[in-house]
């Protein structure tokens, strides 16, 4: 079984790009997770009940097909590749088995369609990872896709058209779990042309005066207070522009027209490239989340297995996606 494994490339210009590799089967995984493991190919042939000969043939065929070596043999250690593999191996695995798991529990229910929706950018580079990491973990499970508007926080999950949502911040409804993927700081998104958008950074009580973008009424007070900074507001209502944006691409499209000002996580500085808009960093800001939610009732497989896939992937990718938020420690002003 022929398979792919996720790769983080290196970082450039504070963007990172997630891609793939079609080159390994999981029992080469396996076998190179287990010398790893146990330090020695015959402790690790006998856990996976093999061969010694074999499970070197595994970490030979492995290597060749790489490129690279990835094991020192005298004595056994990670070469710098090895090390690099190591998480990506670990989730492959982990998907093929939540994958194996939920297909022993789907009998019919292999045809119905997983119904994603994304308030768009969902979990920065872990959203299109996650999505693509299912598909050929469970490619007979048809997967659709729903762009989510801020208003659809939580009822396109609570009114059942979509099982699983990419949103932010986390939810407050008992009938949703969530599992977080990214904690990042927080960023204004303002005019460039401004005073806001030629300073390094800002602090609160620089924001609490700005006027801002407008979000439709029954928009959820969760994300509005996200939205608003309203922790910071001491029960004071913001500033509302005339404009009203229900998606991101709306915020944008109003900001750069010099209409008002929006509010996001640290990773729409890598994802977002519009004309006449800066990220300034909220340096005391608390840090906020982005979530994978769905319904607490919802145990289907598919939406279990999405969810295994989901926090695995977060777990292995999640620190190199952190390490990049750290530049908002610094500050210092994202022109685009």
């Amino acid at each position: 079984m022929r398979t792919h494994f996720t790769n983080v490339e290196s970082q450039a210009g504070n963007q990172y790009s997630v891609t793939y590799l079609e080159v390994v089967e999981l029992r080469q995984l396996a076998s190179f997770l287990a010398v790893v493991e146990e330090g020695q190919f015959a402790r690790a042939a006998a856990r996976l009940f093999l061969s010694p000969p074999a499970v070197t043939g595994h970490i030979q065929r492995l290597e060749r097909e790489l490129g690279v070596q990835l094991l020192e043999r005298s004595p056994i250690t990670l070469t710098p590749a090895g090390e690099r593999l190591v998480p990506h191996a670990r989730t492959m695995l982990a998907a093929a088995n939540a994958a194996s798991d939920a297909v022993t529990d789907l009998h019919n229910d292999e045809e119905t369609p997983l119904r994603v929706g994304v308030m768009a950018p969902g979990s920065a580079e872990l959203t299109p990872a996650i999505l693509r990491a299912f598909r050929r973990a469970q490619p007979h499970t048809p997967l659709t896709v729903e762009s989510l508007t801020f208003a659809e926080h939580t009822t396109a999950l609570t009114e059942q058209r979509v099982d699983v949502a990419f949103v932010r911040p986390p939810p407050v409804d008992e009938r949703l779990r969530v599992d977080v993927l990214t904690t990042e700081p927080r960023v204004l998104i303002v005019p460039s042309a401004g005073p806001v958008g030629e300073a390094d950074a800002v602090r609160l009580s620089d924001v609490l005066d700005l006027v801002f973008v407008g979000i439709p009424e029954n928009a959820p007070r969760v994300f509005t207070d996200y939205l608003y900074f309203a922790s910071a507001r001491n029960g004071m209502p913001p500033h509302r522009g005339v404009d009203e944006a229900s998606t991101i691409q709306d915020v944008l499209t109003s900001v750069s027209a010099g209409r008002g000002t929006g509010a996001a996580l640290y990773s729409f500085t890598r994802l977002y490239r519009w004309p006449g808009i800066s990220f300034v960093p909220v340096l005391d800001a608390p840090w906020e989340q982005s979530v994978l939610a769905s319904r607490r009732n919802d145990t289907r497989p598919q939406v279990r297995a999405f969810r295994m896939l989901a926090a695995t992937l977060a777990r292995d990718l999640g620190p190199r996606l952190a390490a990049a938020s750290e530049a908002a420690r610094t500050p210092g002003q994202l022109e685009l």
